[in-house]
């Protein structure tokens, strides 16, 4: 069971799409509160980071639901945070329908931390996302000829990595190319036909 989930997450946490996460819990999505059918529905199951299966606990259960298509979690939330030390992860729900607003609720909570304890978790965690949003900037720097690269093909696919499902912290990176007139112009058909 617990291969096949972490191949059907890509062994990313499924709340903050921490990748190849340290400590790995399987998540209830809906809290099972002792009904048998909830916990053991392989539908109910989910990859979570320790950090955020204790975030979330049985506090959020009215969430978006990121395995259902017709949910648009990534569009219905936006998500950003700057590529730099000590940042906060900023959220804005873009639509008032109660799930998305508990689901970003719980994605500030998961980034910004709640307790002592949580915050620095969520330090550890945004250090991992700056690192990364660093990595993929450099690649937008030498994409947009800003610093100069002579092998584009070979930007364009590690581009292409950064913006798939399988990379770390996707849907943040995909926010930053949707934010950018010029980067959606030229990249946002790297982007799922759905976002």
């Amino acid at each position: 069971m617990l291969p096949r989930l972490a191949e059907d997450f890509k062994n990313k946490c499924y709340i903050c799409e921490f990748k190849d996460p340290p400590s790995i819990n399987v998540e209830h999505f809906v809290p099972h509160q002792g009904n048998s059918d909830l916990k053991f529905s392989w539908d109910n199951l989910f990859w979570a980071c320790s950090h955020c299966n204790n975030t979330k606990l049985a506090k959020f259960g009215n969430l978006l639901n990121c395995t259902n298509k017709d949910d648009h979690v990534e569009l219905r939330i936006k998500q950003k945070c700057n590529p730099f030390p000590h940042e906060t992860v900023v959220l804005e729900a873009l639509d008032q329908d109660p799930r998305t607003i508990e689901t970003r609720n719980l994605l500030n909570d998961v980034y910004n931390g709640t307790t002592k304890l949580k915050t620095m978790e969520a330090a550890n965690i945004r250090n991992a996302l700056v690192h990364e949003l660093h990595e993929f900037q450099q690649l937008l720097i030498f994409f947009a000829g800003i610093k100069p690269f002579k092998n584009h093909d070979f930007l364009l696919e590690q581009i292409k990595g950064h913006l798939s499902q399988d990379s770390a912290f996707t849907a943040i990176k995909r926010w930053t190319v949707r934010d950018n007139p010029t980067l959606f112009r030229q990249l946002g058909h790297l982007l799922p036909e759905d976002n």
